[in-house]
């Protein structure tokens, strides 16, 4: 309908009303083009870090390429300086040095997080059963057991061996490869199965990883199939059974990142919690050139609670701003009361096939931008920092003057459960925080979805709160 078309009642409700848009709706062709693009590097960003040290390495990888240099603490600094900060392998922190005062202006700052849920291999996993030899585990994340199973998976992670070299395993990503697989009951056998809660369907100490099969040729040696496959991992790593000890190993779903529908709007993977949020984080820092001293943080073990000298309740981080500060003579105080940050983290999408789980108004809708949550937590609030209307102002004020396409959001029901974010973990530090990420279907699966337009607009917010 026109303009003129319109009844004063009409345009009062238009200019009144709060309304979400779907981004492919209003985006031009050309902005089309940009968001699709955009999704191949992103893609391609999936497939080569399906666990914490390689999205880590990736982003490294990227950064160097575009003229970053490895800080260490102690480093001189200017203004101008592209640099990166790696934490122990597993983090890495990607910022520029802006032209502003930093005590005035602070740092703007994105954090997301770059673990995702998986199997974890057991310290003392191998052994043999009628006629196969499994790998024990423990999931890491929170997880429904029972789609780990009857799925292809690869095996990824890091050994250190008795003599201290290091051996990087990725086993199950080519297609020469071999995929590893964790066992499920026939629906013929399995109604005592089925009868019970999802949650015991599958019971932890069940999802044992089948590894190999072929027995070894001596007739002397018990558990022939295990002795095979140790055998395998000695000849090609120079691994023994006893090295699985100072091992982090992981199986994760062997599955690469693909379009998904006929129109290629969306795309599924494994890891778009939080990849999703990580890799528009530090590429907005890579493609920035804002007059704000500005810090991508990609951290580890936020699925477990932030925990740990990776996550981000460890004390290297904050040091790390306390160290950036001193190295451009500020107060350091001073410089985080100025900061802001955005805690960037997925959040769940509203989906019509579990309507009953979610409260509609304040669902994020897939494709209608990034969602923004004033608070998180569970229940009532439990564990949020629950950013002040003051500083939501100030975030759509950022993104109006831009053009962000972006909407609310609360994840689900009140009463139905929740999850939180590392926003409280910055917030106490006496730095403004608000959570902003990707709606994601199918969060926490083997094979999540998002869609290209909620990516896009997730990197086009950090691009207006960096400026």
């Amino acid at each position: 309908m026109s303009e003129a078309k319109k009844t004063e009642g009409q345009k009062l409700q238009e200019s009144l009303s709060y309304q979400r848009k779907n981004y492919f709706e209003t985006a031009s062709k050309e902005e089309r083009k940009e968001m699709f693009d955009y999704a191949e590097g992103y893609m391609k960003f999936l497939d080569g870090g399906k666990t914490e040290r390689e999205a880590c390495e990736y982003a490294v990888k990227e950064a160097k390429e575009k003229g970053f240099t490895e800080y260490h603490f102690g480093d001189h600094l200017k203004k101008g300086d592209k640099k990166y900060f790696v934490n122990r392998g597993k983090s890495v922190v990607v910022f520029r040095i802006g032209s502003k005062n930093l005590e005035e202006d602070g740092f703007r700052i994105i954090a997301s997080h770059i673990d995702a849920p998986r199997i974890d291999i057991k310290q003392v996993p191998v052994y043999e059963d009628s006629g196969m030899c499994f790998l024990k585990t423990h999931y890491y994340g929170g997880i429904k057991k029972y789609q780990w199973t009857a799925i292809p998976l690869a095996l990824h992670g890091a050994v250190i061996l008795k003599d201290g070299k290091k051996i990087e395993i990725e086993i199950g990503e080519c297609d020469c490869d071999p995929v590893f697989y964790i066992n499920d009951l026939l629906p013929h056998l399995g109604a005592e199965q089925m009868g019970g809660p999802a949650s015991k369907i599958i019971d932890g100490e069940q999802l044992n990883v089948l590894i190999g099969g072929l027995p070894y040729e001596d007739k002397e040696v018990k558990e022939k199939i295990k002795l095979t496959v140790l055998n395998i991992l000695h000849e090609k790593y120079g691994m023994e059974e006893e090295d699985f000890l100072s091992a982090e190993l992981s199986a994760v779903p062997a599955f690469k990142a693909r379009d998904v529908g006929l129109d290629r709007a969306f795309i599924g993977a494994y890891g778009h919690d939080d990849r999703v949020c990580a890799y528009p984080a530090y590429t907005a820092v890579l493609n920035n050139e804002s007059e704000h001293t500005v810090l991508a943080m990609l951290v580890d073990k936020e699925e477990i609670g932030s925990e740990g000298t990776t996550g981000m309740q460890c004390k290297v981080y904050e040091d790390l701003m306390e160290e950036i500060a001193i190295a451009l003579g500020a107060n350091f105080r001073k410089v985080r009361a100025a900061s802001k940050c955005l805690s960037s983290d997925v959040t769940a999408a509203y989906d019509p096939n579990f309507a009953n789980a979610f409260e509609k108004l304040n669902s994020s809708f897939i494709s209608c931008g990034t969602a923004l949550c004033k608070y998180t937590g569970s229940r009532g609030k439990s564990g949020s920092s629950d950013a002040s209307a003051e500083f939501v102002g100030e975030v759509r004020k950022a993104f109006a003057e831009c053009g962000v396409i972006w909407q609310t959001a609360e994840l689900g029901k009140v009463d139905f459960g929740g999850g939180g974010t590392v926003a409280k973990f910055l917030a106490n530090l006496n730095i403004d925080t608000v959570d902003l990420g990707v709606p994601v279907i199918s969060m926490h699966s083997p094979f999540e979805l998002i869609s290209k337009a909620d990516l896009y607009s997730n990197y086009k917010a950090f691009l207006a709160f960096m400026k």
